[in-house]
């Protein structure tokens, strides 16, 4: 495997957990290996390894990104991983409010139902 691999596991470990990973890393069949090994190449090595922005708004980018074009399969797992990102549950939702207002009222509105949801299974008071 690839530098940019190693460091994008790692990476990956440390915004998303270890129990996240072990289990996509479980889950993982010959089917799927070249898309995880991308994934985790390109998204985790490059991308999130980059130290230019802080993985706070990172997170914060990625969780509106997903709200923003109705991709919220993922958003319970960013959630879980602000945890780790540093992105506070105020800051989420201006995020998710920013996305009201430039990309619709209804898809903020999911965002913030998943991620109510998601704070509540993690123990975090709102």
């Amino acid at each position: 495997m690839s530098n940019r691999f190693d460091e994008g596991m790692a990476v990956r470990r440390s915004v998303l957990g270890d129990a996240h990973v072990d289990r996509a890393e479980a889950a993982k069949s010959p089917f799927d290996a070249p898309f995880q090994t991308m994934i985790t190449e390109g998204a985790w090595g490059t991308l999130w390894a980059d130290d230019t922005i802080s993985r706070r708004d990172r997170s914060l980018l990625t969780l509106a990104l997903l709200a923003a074009t109705g991709n919220f399969e993922e958003i319970p797992m960013h959630i879980r991983a602000s945890r780790n990102t540093g992105a506070s549950p105020d800051e989420i939702m201006q995020a998710f409010m920013h996305v009201a207002v430039y990309a619709g009222v209804p898809k903020a509105n999911h965002a913030i139902k998943l991620a109510k949801q998601t704070f509540a299974e993690m123990g975090v008071d709102l």
